[in-house]
C-alpha cells in the first residue's frame, strides 16, 4: 500500500495541494473498497489516537472512533473540561505532552488558531476535525461521495444553500481543486471569508472552475449537478441570530420545487444534522436523489484515509 503524506497535519484545505487532496481520495477509495469485500485493513495496530471536542458531535466523532478500531488502533476521548487547559495550562504544553502519549490528535474546536497552535508543538500529526473555517475531514468524504455518484469531477456543478461557514469554505477550495464549478446561494451579507475566497480564486485560474455567490437560488440551481445543503444556523456560534437567520434564508430552502430547477440526474447532499422545515424537506431528504446516508458513511472511510496517510511512513 501507498503511504503518501506520513508525518503532515491535516488542518485544512489551504494546506493542501489538489496533488494531496487527489491521493487521499484514492486511499479513502481503496479502504473501502478494503471494507465492504471485508479485506483486513488493520494497518495501524499499537497506534493510539487523542480526541478533544469542544462541540457536540454524532458523525466526527463516531465516523472516527469507527476508523481507528478498523486500523486496528485506539482512540482515547479528552473531555476539555476534564483537561488542565480548563484551568489555564497552555495549548502550547498540552500538546507537548500529549505529543509524549499519542501518535495523533483529532480535535474538534472553534478557532482555526487552535488547531494551528497544537500543531506547532507537536511532532505527531494534528487532525482538524472542524473549525469555525474549515471542516476539512468532511470536504474529503464530499469529494469522495462526488466522484462516486458523478464519476468524475470535471463538468460537474454544486449549488451550494445553507450557512456560508466552514462546509462551504472547504467544500469551495475542493470545487476549485479539481475543476467543479460552485455556486453558493446566499441571502445579502453571508460572505466568504476573504482567505478562503481568495485561494479559490487562484485555483479556479488554474482549474477552470466557475465559482459565485448570488441571491439568485434559481441561478445557483440551473443545471446543478449536485444540490447540497446545510443548516442555517451553526451550533454554538450564532444561536442569537437564529430567529434571523431563518427569516433571511427561508428562501433558499431545499424542496421538491428547488430540486426540479437542478440537473435532472442531480444528487441532493447534506453534512447533517439537518432541520425539517427549514433548510431541507423531508420528502427531499428521504427522497430518490438524495445520497445523505452514503455521505455520512463516506465520513468514516475518508477519516480511515486521513489516518492512514498521516501516520504510516513508507
Amino acid at each position: 500500500m501507498k503511504h503518501y503524506l506520513a508525518g503532515k497535519d491535516y488542518l485544512g484545505l489551504l494546506y493542501y495541494t489538489s496533488e494531496q487532496m487527489n491521493e487521499l481520495i484514492e486511499i479513502a477509495q481503496d479502504l473501502k473498497r478494503k471494507w465492504v469485500m471485508g479485506e483486513p485493513h488493520a494497518y495501524l495496530r499499537d497506534k493510539a489516537y487523542a480526541m478533544v471536542f469542544e462541540k457536540k458531535s454524532t458523525r466526527t466523532r463516531n465516523s472516527f472512533h469507527a476508523a481507528a478500531t478498523a486500523l486496528g488502533a485506539q482512540s482515547f476521548y479528552l473531555r476539555p473540561d476534564e483537561l488542565q487547559t480548563s484551568r489555564g495550562e497552555s495549548i502550547a504544553d498540552t500538546g507537548r505532552i500529549l505529543d509524549r502519549y499519542f501518535d495523533g490528535l483529532y480535535i474538534r474546536t472553534f478557532g482555526q488558531e487552535i488547531v494551528e497552535e497544537f500543531a506547532q508543538n507537536m511532532k505527531h500529526p494534528v487532525i482538524n476535525a472542524l473549525t469555525a473555517l474549515e471542516h476539512p475531514c468532511q470536504a474529503l468524504c464530499d469529494l469522495l461521495t462526488i466522484k462516486e455518484k458523478k464519476g468524475d469531477f470535471k463538468g460537474v456543478k454544486i449549488c451550494y444553500a445553507g450557512d456560508v461557514y466552514n462546509v462551504c469554505n472547504s467544500l469551495l477550495l475542493g470545487a476549485t481543486m479539481f475543476g467543479m464549478d460552485m455556486s453558493i446561494a446566499a441571502p445579502k451579507g453571508y460572505d466568504v471569508p476573504p482567505v478562503i475566497w481568495e485561494r479559490a480564486l487562484k485555483q479556479a485560474e488554474v482549474s477552470g472552475s466557475k465559482i459565485e455567490v448570488t441571491q439568485n437560488f434559481d441561478q445557483a440551481l440551473r443545471g446543478a449537478d449536485v444540490v447540497y445543503g446545510n443548516t442555517w444556523h451553526s451550533m454554538g456560534e450564532n444561536e442569537e441570530e437564529k430567529d434571523k437567520r431563518i427569516k433571511d434564508w427561508m428562501p433558499y430552502q431545499i424542496n421538491s420545487s428547488a430540486m426540479t430547477k437542478a440537473d435532472k440526474n442531480a444528487v441532493f447532499m447534506h453534512c447533517l444534522p439537518g432541520y425539517i422545515g427549514e433548510d431541507m424537506t423531508e420528502d427531499v431528504k428521504e427522497g430518490p436523489q438524495s445520497v445523505i446516508f452514503d455521505q455520512g458513511e463516506n465520513r468514516m472511510h475518508a477519516v480511515k484515509a486521513i489516518l492512514v496517510a498521516t501516520t504510516i511512513r513508507s
